[in-house]
């Protein structure tokens, strides 16, 4: 591997902008949630959960704690934002993305949803992985 590319991946910048842009989803969508708070509250009744607002309200705080604890990976407890988000990540495939349902092209927009959800849950599985051994 080229010095230059291995200096940049040792760096302190690499590190943190990598668990930056691996928790944009997350975090974007939790400052959404907090200035559209009752966009989020009808996303909750359009999936079928009772107390959509205590649904939105652990939802974006889900997001944006989980998001802080693995950016700054603060006490060393980025697993456990990884693992709340990892967790979070895949429930919502069977709550607002259960493709079985469908038929046709949404059941695939559906389906590839879900396997986007399951690729950033390894990326979960990797940050918690990763805030343990820095």
């Amino acid at each position: 591997m080229p010095s230059i590319i291995t200096t940049f991946l040792e760096s302190s910048a690499a590190l943190i902008g990598g668990r930056v842009v691996l928790t944009s989803f997350f975090w974007i969508a939790g400052i959404f949630g907090l200035l559209n708070f009752a966009v989020v509250v009808e996303e909750m009744k359009g999936a079928g959960l009772p107390m959509p607002g205590a649904f939105a309200v652990a939802t974006i705080i889900c997001q944006l704690i989980g998001s802080v604890l693995i950016i700054t990976n603060v006490a060393g407890l980025g697993w456990l934002g990884a693992g709340a988000l990892g967790v979070f990540t895949l429930l919502s495939i069977p709550l607002g993305h259960p493709f079985w349902t469908y038929e046709g092209p949404r059941r695939m927009q559906e389906f590839q949803i879900a396997l986007e959800h399951i690729a950033v849950t390894g990326g979960m599985l990797l940050a918690a992985i990763l805030s343990i051994r820095t």
